[in-house]
């Protein structure tokens, strides 16, 4: 026996030296490694601890050794040597804890229980790799707040000898478990036992084995209702846990539970006279015993959520995005996995109804959305094969499926109503009021928004969406928004439609997008009506270009009029052309005060006007300053502007870091100024490790510009390589590039299916690319079928095989393919004023 116990405590010593010399290794705090690691810091504290007298969990070891890149099998199995069962006939061990007792009682040391056996809601959805039915400490960083504080004043008492108990009161997903659980992390230390019981039912195993409980153990209630309100159980329960608390001998224990506000109200109120008392004991259990947990997070609590975000914790930064407003963030964190799977798993009307709401949320419509609407705009995203066996009552059902609730209150589609809106009597009424759809609208969850917003962003709905819209939504902004949303993805004769929907509807915007529309297309008598139209409704957007007319017209007082009112509506730009105007005409000083009322208004570029003027002047450190008053608002443009200042002024290692920064945004004007300043120096390595540095951020945008510019430079494999790099990351622009590639190297077949790809990814200009390689090969059938394919899916046909050339000329080839003459890379030093 003590030959075991030897290897045991020698196996936990090697298990808490590996995980210490990694720690070091990393350079990594505990408290880091904690945060890393999803896991408590007390728990993390443990595992770390040689005085300790129990092992970490497998959890927690598993855990740590990913984070520290630990062979994770070895220190399982060193856990696992370090947590033998003693051999039969071995002698009896000490009790649990400080206290005396050679029998344990049930139960196991608080340090080897998962937090999610004890019922601790996951939090966020399960890693990629995670196998099915696998159970990981995915925690984030635990905000204490008021009941924390009560509390661990129990927890203490209970330390030094007193029994307590705690019935947390609070609704669903509010976080009263995972308080409990972090509240008895310090016992842990001290040797403390914690009993679950659960088995055969949570009722029987505490009646059965109350009884057997030994000092030094936490009583765990978690969902006390199923103990306390047993039919056949409760009350005996109650009288168990009862004397176990106020018995002497059996001191200290600590019991703590949880329940629903319902609950606590049915136990807790007195019977009316005469009428049976089916809660007594319990009744007399809970007094003075429960503690209210709040809904939701205050504001300080908020602060300290934020504060781990900004340590790194994932999960807390990804939940205030959308819960940091409401301050429900534990409903977050124990909803979001299972609205996530509830989605996964969903029948297929339901699952329609919700990519449907999903779409509609990313493209600009409101949070209410109509019933009608979402039912109709539905069908098209089912299976032929679903929708043939959709029955009559599909759409009541699947309403129904998606209204029920998962932890937290939250549900995947809820049925909600616009809030009325209140004026002080006498207040004028608005000047017009959008029409409101009749019958029930529904919210998406927040988190399936969001979902939507990432998985979907790629993707463009189907026929039955638009039609639907026009149909059924009436809010003019969000026809307008999806109107927009419809040109930007080729659907022009639905944007066109929804437009004028928008218009009827009394959106001011959709008559200026109207009018672009009529102004690209010749008919500027056309256009300036319709933003005379606008401009009547007062739209700033209209004023401003109306204004820009009469200005190329030469009607300059006209045009001034026009920019005051648009700045009197509330455009900055209105406000920072009038001050160019002023500048133009050599006031100065007016300029300087226009300018400054635009940048206050939110215009980033009357900000750089301003620092142009000043270093224009020979003010550069007044330029410097606004520019780096600009910077702040992450203009890429910007930030290279200002690292052109620095570098003009002699500051190349002032200069540099602002280009890379600039760069990795996706600037490739950045990227000149670092390889000019590379090839000025004679730094061939430098220039090639700009390259690769830039590469290596997996911006596919600033990689689909790299390998563009690799390619106007005659490097057509490095290209090649860094367009499907692109194309990888979700840049579909590169694919088309790519098979242009393919296709000057003669690999038709090769280009071809590249262009297919990247127009079943959404993009039509790959069919007139296509079309124009099937056409110069003389296979002018396949090609016109093309061009009608790209004509109906809404690609701008402005190019046909006798364009070809003009087409690689804007890739800075000629028609053969090889590097234009006319493309060279800049010497001199970064961009001044008036540069881009």
């Amino acid at each position: 026996m003590n030959e075991e116990r030897a290897a045991a405590a020698a196996a936990l010593a090697e298990l808490r030296q590996r995980l210490s010399d990694a720690l070091a290794a990393t350079g990594l705090t505990k408290v880091q490694a904690a945060t890393r690691a999803r896991l408590g810091r007390t728990t993390v504290q443990l595992a770390f601890q040689t005085s300790a007298p129990d092992p970490p969990s497998a959890a927690t070891v598993a855990a740590l050794a990913r984070v520290l890149h630990l062979p994770e099998p070895e220190l399982l199995d060193l856990r696992r040597r370090a947590t033998a069962e003693p051999g039969p006939g071995a002698e009896p061990g000490p009790g649990p804890g400080p206290g005396p007792g050679t029998e344990q009682g049930p139960g196991r040391p608080i340090g080897q229980w998962n937090p999610h056996d004890l019922e601790v809601h996951p939090a966020g959805p399960a890693p990629q790799d995670q196998a099915p039915g696998a159970v990981t400490a995915r925690l984030p960083g635990y905000v204490r707040r008021d009941h924390d504080r009560v509390l661990a004043r129990a927890v203490r008492e209970a330390a030094r000898g007193h029994s307590r108990m705690v019935v947390l009161v609070g609704t669903s997903s509010t976080g009263k478990t995972r308080a409990c659980w972090e509240a008895v992390q310090p016992l842990a230390v001290d040797g403390w036992r914690l009993w679950h019981p659960f088995d055969p039912t949570r009722a029987d195993a505490a009646l059965e084995d109350l009884e057997r409980v030994r000092p030094h153990t936490v009583v765990w209630l978690n969902e006390a209702q199923h103990y306390l309100a047993d039919p056949r159980a409760g009350e005996r329960i109650a009288a168990a846990l009862h004397t176990l608390l106020t018995h002497p001998g059996r001191a200290p224990v600590l019991v703590l539970g949880t329940l629903w506000p319902e609950y606590d109200h049915q136990y807790t109120a007195l019977p009316s006279p005469g009428q049976p008392d089916p809660h007594s004991r319990v009744r007399e259990l809970l007094a003075g015993r429960t503690l209210t947990i709040p809904d939701a997070f205050d504001q300080a609590a908020l602060r300290t959520a934020a504060a781990l975000a900004e340590g790194g914790d994932g999960l807390l930064a990804d939940t205030l995005t959308r819960a940091g407003a409401h301050g429900q963030v534990t409903q977050d964190l124990a909803g979001a996995p299972e609205l996530l799977r509830r989605h996964e798993h969903a029948t297929p009307g339901a699952r329609a109804i919700t990519e449907a709401a999903m779409d509609a949320r990313r493209l600009g419509v409101g949070l209410h959305l109509p019933q009608t609407f979402l039912t109709e705009a539905a069908t098209d995203y089912l299976s032929d094969y679903d929708y043939e066996e959709l029955g009559e009552d599909w759409a009541p059902a699947a309403f129904a499926e998606l209204a029920r609730p998962v932890h937290g209150k939250q549900a995947p589609l809820r049925r909600t109503a616009a809030r009325p809106r209140h004026r002080p009597p006498g207040s004028p009424a608005p000047a017009s009021t959008p029409a409101v759809s009749t019958g029930p609208a529904f919210r998406l969850a927040d988190y399936l928004e969001q979902q939507g917003r990432t998985t979907r962003s790629r993707l463009c709905p189907p026929a039955s969406f638009w039609h639907a819209a026009h149909t059924h939504l009436t809010h003019p902004d969000d026809l307008a928004n999806l109107a927009n949303a419809a040109h930007l993805r080729h659907r022009l004769q639905w944007a066109h439609h929804l437009r004028w929907r928008a218009v009827e509807s009394g959106s001011a915007t959709a008559l200026v997008s109207l009018a672009g529309m009529r102004e690209e297309a010749g008919d500027q008598a056309g256009a300036q009506a319709l933003y005379r139209r606008a401009a009547d409704a007062g739209n700033k957007h209209a004023l401003y270009r109306l204004a820009d007319g009469l200005e190329g017209a030469g009607d300059q007082a006209g045009a001034e009029a026009l920019y005051r009112r648009a700045a009197d509506a509330g455009s900055a730009d209105a406000l920072a052309h009038l001050a160019d105007m002023r500048e133009r005409a050599g006031d100065r000083a007016g300029a300087e005060a226009l300018y400054r009322r635009a940048a206050d208004s939110g215009n980033v570029d009357a900000l750089t006007q301003l620092a142009d003027i000043r270093e224009r002047s020979g003010d550069r450190a007044g330029a410097e300053n606004l520019y780096r008053q600009a910077v702040e608002s992450g203009s890429v443009t910007v930030l290279v502007r200002l690292a052109g200042v620095l570098e003009r002024a002699g500051d190349q290692a002032g200069a540099e870091p602002l280009y890379r920064e600039a760069a990795a945004a996706g600037s490739v004007n950045a990227l000149y100024r670092l390889l000019s300043m590379r090839k000025r120096a004679g730094d061939r390595a430098g220039a090639e490790a700009l390259y690769q540095w830039a590469a290596d951020t997996g911006n596919a945008g600033l990689l689909h510009r790299i390998a563009h510019m690799l390619e106007r430079a005659g490097e057509r494999d490095r290209a090649e390589a860094l367009y499907r790099r692109a194309a990888d990351s979700g840049n579909v622009d590169a694919l088309v590039h790519l098979a242009d590639v393919r296709a000057l190297a003669g690999d038709r077949t090769g280009a071809e299916a590249l262009y297919r790809q990247a127009a079943d990814s959404g993009n039509a200009d790959a069919l007139v690319h296509l079309a124009d390689m099937l056409e110069r090969a003389a296979e002018h059938d396949r090609a016109e079928v093309l061009y009608r394919q790209a004509a109906d899916s809404g690609a701008a046909l402005n190019f046909g095989g006798r364009n070809w050339q003009d087409r690689w000329w804007l890739h800075g080839l000629d028609a053969d393919g090889t590097p234009s003459e006319s493309w060279e890379m800049t010497e001199g030093p970064g961009p001044g004023p008036g540069d881009g």
